[in-house]
């Protein structure tokens, strides 16, 4: 066994001991901080405005519901956002109920295992409000379609409840790019440690929580192992794929303490915890028998969508799709793991196209040179360069020119020539690329914030609540705008969009109008040792009169490490 499979099978012990994170949420396993409560929130992301609205007015599956956050009026959609709609748009494999002669809804019904006849408020709270919404279950069926039948065929295989096939109802809507607050990622809402577990490694390339195959294979098995782990009690291993595994084991002595059920319907679990395994219940009652409720299911033919193509090598997606003669669109959406514009180089080498384009794709690769299938600028390295500007300006890493070029340093020299893989196209080739969606993401907020857009550039030592706390926001709503949960981690030289309420910044927005509101930046420095006010004055182009007072500070005073300042740049002027 080698040492990664080895920390895999111990971490894998942990989880299943409750000592872990779960899937799905924040990276804890029992009482949360403050801090935690109110970041636990989920939520998704690509809710239409109905679900928005009944999420403002209360009106949601349970008190804790909350929606994906990419509702955005037609007429104002970006080109990421329309490509994101073929998630719910009819595909050639899509036909009449009539014509279906293997309907995969039907297969599912089969393969339920679970108790559907229970009735109770709980489940029926979000009964009511799944049938109230048909139009939430008419879109989340349509998103399912390229996925379904490869998960129900996986649960099939493994023996499990048909309903564990409609877990990713609850956990993402059947989104592939869904991102939570919780870090939590995919399909299946894989948080970082928990993915690492079952090998779904991430990357500046790709984020395997996001894969398809893998992450479903690993929920799967994760299921598996919750459920067996609670004497194969369907209900306790869900609420245990929500919440972790400590947390209901604690819940069960507690009550075992007091002579209580120990059943999933007496322990008193998380709130959300409460309403999981309901809203799966009741979203199998409808799939069970959609006439009795009022609702039309969108026919999915009992076939595979997709074939999985060994590509041997890392490809340009544009490429590829240009090979299999599909839009990027649909490449993308079926290899949602890639966060970039081709394939990991580091593998695993493969994608997944619709079945009827998979030959194609095949004799596409074999007739292409394997180094003919990414792009190349051949660079030369000039005075003032370093790797992080080198690999800003090409979009892509310095670890990954390092790996390319064989280097095992970031020291450059003059004239040195750089092997850097490029996109064949332009950046709006890739609009479900990960920075694509997220300027999108930016986009819609611009469109609707009432606060002054900035950007801030991360300082060694800047946490999120710092600079929330600076800019007069949330830390949710800070990360939320750049597509980043609070917990993930702030690497200095990242830039962060913030619409900011502060009043300077308001100020400067007012004044800017009147001259150039783009050349002004508002920023942040953590002051270091050997700082005074005229050398960051010097620095950044600016007055140390005019540092001090946005910082309320006297300038007759010294500046300490570690100290936070706001500056106000004029990028024309700045370093």
């Amino acid at each position: 066994m080698t040492m990664a499979r080895l920390i895999s099978a111990l971490l894998f012990a942990v989880l299943l001991a409750g000592c872990q994170a779960f899937p799905g949420h924040s990276e804890q396993d029992g009482s949360l901080s403050e801090g935690e409560l109110l970041e636990s929130e989920r939520v998704s992301i690509a809710a239409g405005d109905d679900e928005l609205k009944a999420a403002i007015e209360g009106d949601t599956p349970s008190d804790d519901t909350t929606v994906l956050d990419d509702a955005i009026e037609p007429s104002l959609k970006s080109q990421a956002a329309r490509a994101r709609e073929r998630l719910e748009q009819p595909t050639e494999e899509s036909v009449d109920g009539d014509e279906v002669a293997h309907d995969l809804w039907s297969r599912l019904r089969s393969q339920f295992a679970m108790d559907l006849t229970l009735d109770n408020a709980r489940i029926e709270q979000q009964l009511n409000w799944y049938v109230k919404h048909p139009q939430y279950i008419d879109r989340v069926a349509k998103r399912a379609r390229r996925y379904l039948y490869h998960i129900v065929t996986e649960v099939e295989a493994r023996d499990l409840p048909g309903e564990f096939a409609l877990l990713p109802v609850v956990e993402s809507a059947f989104d592939p790019f869904a991102y939570s607050h919780g870090r939590a990622a995919g399909l299946w809402q894989f948080i970082p440690s928990t993915g690492r577990v079952y090998d779904l490694n991430q990357s500046w390339w790709h984020d395997q929580r996001r894969d398809v195959l893998s992450a479903t294979s690993g929920a799967l098995e994760y299921l598996d192992a919750l459920s067996s782990r609670f004497d194969g009690n369907y209900l306790l291993g869900l609420a245990s794929y929500n919440s972790g595994a400590g947390t209901v084991g604690r819940a069960i002595r507690r009550n075992e303490a007091r002579g209580l059920p120990t059943d999933y319907w007496a322990l008193d679990l998380p709130r959300e915890t409460r309403a999981y395994v309901p809203k799966l219940i009741a979203i199998s009652k409808i799939i069970q028998d959609p006439e009795a409720y009022g609702i039309t299911l969108p026919p999915i033919p009992d076939e595979p969508y997709f074939e999985v193509v060994d590509t041997g090598s890392q490809i340009d997606l544009a490429q590829a799709a240009d090979l299999a003669s599909v839009d990027i669109e649909e490449i993308y959406l079926l290899n949602p793991a890639y966060n970039r514009w081709a394939t990991s180089p580091e593998g695993p080498h493969r994608l997944l196209v619709p079945v009827k384009n998979a030959e194609q794709f095949r004799k596409g690769l074999e007739g292409l040179d394997p180094e003919m299938r990414v792009s190349w600028k051949n660079y030369k390295v000039r005075s003032g360069d370093s790797l992080i500007k080198i690999a800003r300006q090409f979009g892509t890493t310095p670890d990954v020119i390092k790996q390319v070029n064989h280097m095992r340093s970031n020291l450059i020299r003059v004239d040195q020539r750089l092997l850097i893989p490029t996109s064949t196209k332009g950046n709006n080739a890739y609009a479900l690329s990960a920075n694509e969606r997220l300027k999108d993401k930016q986009a819609a907020v611009g469109r609707r914030a009432d606060g002054t857009r900035i950007e801030h550039l991360v300082q060694r030592g800047d946490t999120f609540w710092d600079i929330a706390r600076d800019h007069n926001v949330s830390v949710r709503q800070l990360a939320k705008w750049n597509g980043m949960a609070p917990g993930d981690p702030l690497m200095p030289g990242r830039k962060l969009v913030i619409w900011s309420k502060d009043a300077q910044t308001q100020q400067l927005a007012m004044a800017s109008r009147r001259g150039s509101s783009d050349m002004v930046r508002k920023v942040g420095y953590r002051v270091r040792k050997g700082d005074s006010l005229a050398r960051i004055a010097n620095r950044f182009n600016v007055n140390v009169r005019d540092i001090a007072s946005w910082n309320s500070l006297d300038i007759n005073n010294y500046l300490q490490p570690g100290q936070s300042l706001v500056l106000y740049v004029d990028i024309r002027r700045s370093p």
